[in-house]
């Protein structure tokens, strides 16, 4: 933006120019920098965020537990970027639906039942993609109540896409969808493909 003061010096006007151009740049930087400072805001332990692999393994253990445990939200919490996303999808009697949840609605609206039934969700097969900065990871899950049964009670396939920071990987968003009659899963996601 240039200065609308009126003015016959070019000198002044240049100058205005200038420290506009100025502004311009400082205000870029301390976006930057308060961008970089959110992503390093939320405190995680490094062997959770390491790796790839390591912040998988650490979503799946953290959702797990046996009925009347309490899961370490703060722990999950810290998996995610802060706009990390989780959305089921799935297709019902009225067509295809999702649902977008933050991680802290995910918490309160999911975790409730997952403390009270007893979950368990273990990656039985995985493929992934990555360049760059970023990776997608097609996690093959099964589900299960107590480590003690013998088949799951529910399977499907995590779409997790991460960002590697640097120093530490970030859950960007989960996206995934269970298995149906409809929607078996497919042989190139199971274990041994």
């Amino acid at each position: 933006m240039v200065s609308a003061r009126k003015t016959n010096d070019r000198n002044l006007l240049i100058f205005n120019f200038q420290k506009t151009k100025t502004m311009k740049r400082l205000f870029s930087l301390a976006l930057c920098f308060l961008i970089s400072a959110s992503l390093s805001a939320q405190d995680a332990k490094l062997e959770d965020v390491k790796s790839a692999d390591a912040i998988i393994a650490a979503l799946y253990d953290v959702i797990s537990g046996p009925a009347g445990e309490k899961r370490d939200w703060d722990r999950m919490k810290s998996l995610f970027i802060p706009e990390g996303r989780l959305m089921p999808t799935g297709k019902g009697p009225n067509g295809v639906g999702y649902r977008t949840w933050t991680v802290q609605e995910y918490i309160e609206q999911a975790g409730a039942n997952l403390e009270k039934m007893g979950f368990f969700e273990v990656e039985i097969s995985r493929k992934s993609e990555a360049y760059g900065t970023i990776s997608h990871v097609f996690s093959t899950y099964e589900s299960r109540k107590t480590l003690a049964d013998e088949k799951p009670f529910a399977r499907g396939i995590n779409s997790i896409q991460l960002l590697n920071g640097g120093d530490r990987w970030w859950i960007v968003s989960v996206f995934w969808m269970g298995e149906t009659p409809a929607y078996k899963l497919p042989a190139k996601y199971l274990p041994g493909n």
